[in-house]
């Protein structure tokens, strides 16, 4: 059986680590570096970077903090944030990264995302998708003003039924697109991982939307990270259990040492999910 992942994420902006709550009034959480030695120490099975600011500032990834992070680390890093196309994915595996994340530039040109899973292959191209829940009276979006207007993909728009709406830029803009069928989409452009975040939940602390999890991991043929809401260890068991992810990120509850990994692994253990040693 495959083990299930604990996965601390550094969320990056002007150089230091914040946390928020629904993407807003961040605090400061210490220096990307130091954290991301501390957890290569503590047992963690990935790293996820993400530069929160990146999309909405219009600038890259920021590089310089990328390779001295990956320099401390000897686990799968994730780096996200900023990412455009092939150059910029090629530019963050040359400084370190195992893995690159697309959240802005994959919904805005799907084109530009499936370009750069064709140059280097689903198992390092991450899709990360920013998902809020959708008014139960939101207007159906016209497909031809879809992000990107990605002729023949109507199907991904808002509609009767659609439960959470993509956002970009670090969470500040709707796109009309429904959660779920883009993820589906993203897979089919060659996403090899999906990087779930619950807007409503995250930095709450009151758990995970399992509902959202739940229907993208039953949607999509590649695993998935939950993210997004975390405030203890029995969140992250749920996450793959109810919620069948087969990976549990958290920021606050290891940032500000409210739990360890190792205690979110005697959880993971108790409820029977293998993890690794």
């Amino acid at each position: 059986m495959l083990t299930k992942r604990i996965i601390p994420c550094l969320d990056v902006a002007g150089g230091r680590v914040v946390k928020g709550a629904s993407f807003v009034n961040l605090r400061d959480a210490g220096d990307p570096v130091e954290l991301a030695a501390f957890y290569d120490r503590e047992g963690a099975d990935e790293l996820v970077f993400l530069d929160i600011t990146a999309s909405s500032d219009g600038r890259g990834t920021i590089i310089d903090v990328v390779e001295r992070v990956s320099e401390e680390v000897f686990i799968p890093l994730t780096v996200g944030g900023g990412v455009r196309g092939a150059e910029d994915v090629r530019k963050l595996l040359n400084a370190g990264a195992d893995k690159v994340s697309m959240n802005t530039a994959a919904a805005l040109n799907p084109d530009a995302f499936a370009a750069a899973a064709a140059a280097f292959g689903g198992q390092c191209l991450v899709i990360a998708i920013d998902a809020r829940r959708a008014a139960p009276d939101a207007p159906q979006a016209d497909p031809a003003l879809l992000p990107g207007g990605h002729p023949g993909k109507g199907d991904l728009a808002l509609g009767p039924g659609s439960r959470w709406e993509v956002f970009v830029h670090g969470g500040r803009t709707p796109t009309g697109m429904d959660a779920v069928r883009w993820a589906v989409y993203a897979a089919e452009l060659g996403a090899g991982e999906v990087l779930l975040t619950s807007m409503d939940a995250d930095g709450h602390q009151d758990g995970y939307d399992l509902e959202l999890t739940r229907a993208v991991a039953d949607a999509v043929p590649v695993p998935v990270i939950a993210s997004g809401g975390a405030g203890g260890v029995a969140h992250l068991a749920q996450a793959v259990t109810e919620g069948r992810a087969d990976a549990a990120l958290a920021a606050s509850i290891f940032h500000y040492g409210r739990r360890s990994i190792a205690d979110a692994k005697r959880a993971f253990r108790a409820e029977g999910i293998p993890v690794r040693e």
